[in-house]
């Protein structure tokens, strides 16, 4: 791991996905997505899961 940091993937409400380290408190508006890992793992996963960056509100409206 990178500079000795485990991460996680968090995801909020609209869908949207961060990285956060693992050893820290999930913020407020977030929750855990389950994907832990280095920082090269937990981008992967992003990017394979989050295929459509818009909020989740605007992917409603717009269908």
């Amino acid at each position: 791991m990178r500079d000795g940091i485990a991460y996680q993937v968090l995801v909020n409400d609209e869908g949207q996905y961060s990285l956060w380290p693992a050893d820290q408190a999930v913020p407020a508006g977030w929750r855990p997505d389950g994907t832990t890992g280095t920082e090269e793992e937990c981008c992967a996963h992003v990017d394979e899961v989050w295929t459509d960056m818009r909020p989740k509100v605007l992917r409603q409206v717009l269908r």
